[in-house]
């Protein structure tokens, strides 16, 4: 009997294994790059806040788009499942650092799994995937407020919000109501579907040498 050669594999972007879980020393150092510039765009624009509760309000969702440049950037690096999982809890861990809630982290972890989902739909080739896995990302926006619906008092007495001065706090008490926090939250998600659609138009030479269509 002639011996049977196997199918050639596909050479290129083909050859992705999307759904195998290993990670070589090129994916934990993107992972941690873009977990740390992602981190820095928000928290840097999120600092605005700290001018008046007001302000925070405004600015919050805008880091949301802001950080959807850097978040389509790192998926152009993903190549398997797994890596945007890391980046949520590379995330969580850094906004814990910071002083964000326990409950910040779990809501990180959370929409990133979500994300890997529809990831996994578009077998980490779908550009249109990643924008709505981007746009799910977005979600971790709820995780920060979760203390302050669960207990607004308790909320407005952690160190956090005392340490901002009794008149930011007085300020904080008549302006971030909770329909104000849900309308935040609303827009932050819109904000963050209107990022990904950004950071795919302005790095639509990364997504095409990526092999994302």
């Amino acid at each position: 009997m002639p011996e049977t050669t196997p199918p050639m594999t596909p050479a290129g972007p083909q050859a992705r294994t999307p759904f195998r879980v290993h990670f070589s020393a090129r994916d934990l150092v993107s992972v941690a790059i873009f977990a740390v510039i992602y981190f820095v765009v928000v928290f840097a624009i999120a600092m605005l806040g700290v001018v008046s509760p007001l302000v925070m309000l405004l600015t919050l969702p805008l880091s949301v788009l802001a950080g959807g440049i850097p978040y389509m950037l790192f998926l152009t690096r993903v190549r398997h499942a797994g890596m945007t999982t890391l980046f949520g809890v590379v995330l969580g861990l850094l906004n814990m650092m910071v002083g964000h809630p326990w409950q910040a982290a779990l809501v990180m972890v959370a929409v990133s799994l979500a994300g890997e989902l529809v990831l996994g739909a578009g077998r980490y080739r779908s550009g249109r995937a990643a924008i709505w896995a981007c746009t799910v990302f977005s979600g971790w926006f709820i995780g920060p407020w979760v203390p302050f619906f669960t207990n607004r008092d308790e909320y407005l007495r952690s160190p956090a919000m005392e340490g901002m001065g009794e008149g930011y706090t007085r300020a904080f008490e008549q302006v971030v109501t909770g329909p104000a926090v849900l309308a935040m939250i609303a827009v932050a998600l819109v904000c963050g579907f209107l990022g990904a659609l950004l950071g795919t138009r302005l790095l639509r030479r990364h997504f095409r040498k990526a092999g994302l269509a």
